[in-house]
């Protein structure tokens, strides 16, 4: 079984990281899904793509796939570049 494991970004919609600050394993097996002939949604009889768990660490969620036995991706979050300005450069 293939998971991925990442540390969210946090949303356009809020300045804080809240919700950022923790590690998801998530399942990525994908060859359930069907159009749902009634409504047209995208339907899938795999419920382990409804499962996101939260880890503290990095760690902590590579050793739970290691002793579970799934096959693991790691995506490391990219840096954020912090410009160190003053308030008197936006009237520059």
């Amino acid at each position: 079984m293939q998971v991925r494991i990442y540390k969210p970004a946090k949303t356009a919609m809020q300045s804080g990281v809240r919700n950022t600050k923790h590690w998801l394993l998530e399942f990525t097996n994908n060859n359930g899904r069907f159009i749902e002939p009634v409504m047209g949604w995208t339907a899938s009889k795999d419920m382990l793509n409804e499962v996101k768990m939260k880890f503290s660490t990095k760690e902590e969620a590579v050793d739970f796939a290691q002793a579970n036995n799934y096959s693991y991706e790691v995506m490391e979050p990219e840096k954020k570049k912090l410009i160190k300005r003053s308030y008197a450069d936006n009237f520059k």
